[in-house]
């Protein structure tokens, strides 16, 4: 077959943050459910073909599992992100050298396997949304979700802060002194997203009789509105206030003081506190770039590369 080649063949650093909502890379964000199909289904808009076997990409997102090696879903979805970030560069071809992370609490004990699972096979042909891919493995490494996404500007933390990445999956929460981060002060809770999905949905069902698609819900997380009636509204968004307020009652479990400290909130969930929490934006920073913490994979990436001489 012909590929569009990196002509240096030095291998190019893509940063995935595999989430249990979404697959995010540098440039491209998608639902991160995989189905299997055994032959070619009728829809291909989102087809990756690996290894004689269909799967389609991010119908639905994945269910929370403590250990993300677990299945080959993350493999598939990592084979579909190093696509995107291919075509954002012109490229069907590469070898590639990939930043990953996992909460802060797992990454001690999950990152050999993990980084393992990533690199389980020196190379891969696959075909996805119609195009076919080359990809060779130079390496990978392993980091802390979002702490990845201030990394690189860190020492701009002065005084005390408690970052705060909301997912669909998990919340972590880190303490940051002085540019420092406190291991003993981090934490990895499953209160992410899908838990304020879950108390809408049966809230829904107990005053309504009915169900209300993800996607609707999910809308009026993010942006505060949705085209439904207003008594559904009014329904989802004092959920969403509810749940909002038990984000920063777990902060506060944690110690956080906004008198004394300062926020930093990021993740797929910042838009609750955007839309629905009560906080004071001189204190409050929130990083709404869904992107932000495969961003700072990336530049981890990039940085490891050229500490092995390698190029990103």
């Amino acid at each position: 077959m012909n590929y569009t080649n990196n002509n240096s063949n030095r291998p190019i650093a893509i940063g995935l943050d595999h989430g249990f909502g979404n697959m995010k890379t540098a440039h491209c964000c998608f639902q991160s459910g995989v189905t299997v199909h055994e032959k070619e289904p009728t829809f291909k808009r989102n087809l990756l073909i690996y290894e004689g076997r269909y799967y389609t990409i991010g119908d639905e997102h994945k269910s929370f599992m403590p250990d993300k090696a677990s299945d080959e879903d993350y493999y598939i979805l990592t084979l579909a992100g190093i696509a995107c970030e291919l075509k954002s560069r012109g490229l069907t071809s590469a070898r590639v050298f990939l930043g990953a992370g996992l909460p802060l609490t797992w990454v001690s004990e999950q990152k050999d396997t993990f980084k393992a699972y990533l690199l389980q096979k020196p190379s891969a042909d696959f075909s996805f949304r119609g195009t076919d891919y080359h990809v060779e493995f130079a390496g990978a490494e392993i980091y802390p979700q979002g702490f990845a996404a201030i990394a690189d500007r860190i020492s701009e933390f002065r005084g005390v802060n408690m970052l705060c990445d909301i997912g669909n999956g998990t919340m972590n929460v880190m303490l940051i002194r002085n540019g420092r981060p406190i291991p003993s002060q981090c934490y990895t809770e499953k209160y992410g997203v899908h838990q304020c999905v879950l108390a809408v949905r049966e809230k829904l069902m107990q005053k309504f009789g009915t169900t209300v698609d993800d996607g609707v819900i999910e809308d009026v997380l993010r942006y505060g509105k949705a085209d439904i009636g207003e008594k559904y509204h009014t329904v989802i968004r004092a959920c969403a206030a509810e749940y909002a307020e038990g984000i920063m009652k777990h902060l506060r479990e944690h110690e956080y003081n906004p008198e004394l400290m300062r926020l930093y909130v990021m993740g797929g969930g910042s838009c609750l506190i955007r839309n629905f929490a009560k906080y004071d934006p001189n204190r409050v920073t929130i990083n709404s770039d869904i992107c932000a913490t495969a961003k700072g994979y990336e530049r981890l990436a990039e940085a490891a590369l050229r500490k092995i001489g390698g190029a990103a």
